[in-house]
């Protein structure tokens, strides 16, 4: 049990360091293509490495017709809604900035996961989702209380989180039929059709005008194999046996590791506001993944 607990744990952990790295991939990409053409790219490379790791393990599973209309409508909240959502906010919204709103994701899921799913929550969960909560405002509010970020890409972002809280509930319900590659690469597929007629009439002229060198490459290469791909896994894993309330609250490390690839790879070095908010956040997480005797997964 003690295994399988740290394997259920590892697997958020490792999803929230390979999401707050691509922040930084995608913030890069912005200089040569588009949001919806970046993320049409990377669904496709998503799509080819799943499809490729279902034959290697066998795990592939034919989908139910009936089930047909919940992965349409899952498809829809994340990647499209969710990433058009982050995307144009990063346009307009630092990394670390972007990735402390998409944090707030925990804040909020409780709530729909008790209507949706009747999911509980314990007094360690909620007291580390208050705490969470204090270190991303501390990171998010500046020194004279004005948003230190661009209304309309705050707005956007916003958007990303409610979009990923009704992707969780639907998610939750998926993972009780479907293993977790199977669902990801379903939904990558259905994805790829979302984002054609964005790319088809809003993005085409940037597209033809880019040159394609390992610049533009290898980022998108990464964010296809790890972000839309390993990561996604590993966390429909976590919400499996953790419940989309628990695993959602390792959304609030993606900021530290996003601030930690910042400084590395953008120079951009948070104050020291920002680190203090990242050390309440940290805890918060802590707090809220501490079990008592009587919690099983």
């Amino acid at each position: 049990m003690g295994n399988k607990r740290l394997y259920v744990h590892l697997s958020a952990l490792t999803a929230m360091f390979i999401w707050g790295v691509s922040y930084i991939w995608m913030k890069q990409l912005f200089d040569f293509l588009e949001p919806a053409t970046i993320l049409f790219f990377r669904l496709i490379i998503s799509s080819i490495f799943l499809y490729l790791l279902l034959l290697i393990t066998g795990r592939a599973e034919s989908i139910k017709k009936k089930h047909i209309p919940l992965f349409l409508l899952s498809a829809l909240f994340n990647p499209f809604f969710y990433f058009m959502g982050e995307s144009h906010g990063l346009q307009l919204v630092s990394p670390t900035i972007s990735a402390v709103i998409i944090a707030t994701i925990p804040v909020f899921t409780p709530v729909f996961a008790w209507i949706a799913l009747k999911e509980r929550l314990s007094p360690l969960n909620i007291g580390g989702l208050v705490v969470s909560f204090i270190g991303v405002l501390l990171m998010l509010i500046t020194k004279d209380f004005s948003l230190s970020a661009h209304p309309l890409g705050v707005a956007y972002l916003f958007g990303a989180v409610a979009s990923s809280i009704v992707f969780g509930i639907i998610l939750k319900k998926l993972t009780l039929l479907y293993n977790a590659l199977t669902i990801v690469w379903i939904q990558n597929i259905i994805g790829i059709f979302y984002f054609i007629p964005v790319v088809l009439f809003k993005e085409t002229d940037t597209l033809m005008a880019a040159s394609f060198s390992l610049e533009i490459f290898l980022p998108i290469l990464f964010l296809g194999t790890f972000s839309s791909s390993l990561a996604f896994v590993l966390f429909t894993v976590a919400v499996k046996k953790l419940g989309i309330s628990r695993a959602n609250i390792y959304t609030n490390l993606i900021p530290v590791f996003t601030a930690f690839f910042s400084i590395l790879l953008l120079s951009d070095i948070p104050d020291f506001r920002q680190w203090a908010g990242m050390i309440i956040v940290i805890s918060g997480v802590i707090i809220s993944q501490t079990r008592r005797k009587t919690d099983i997964i």
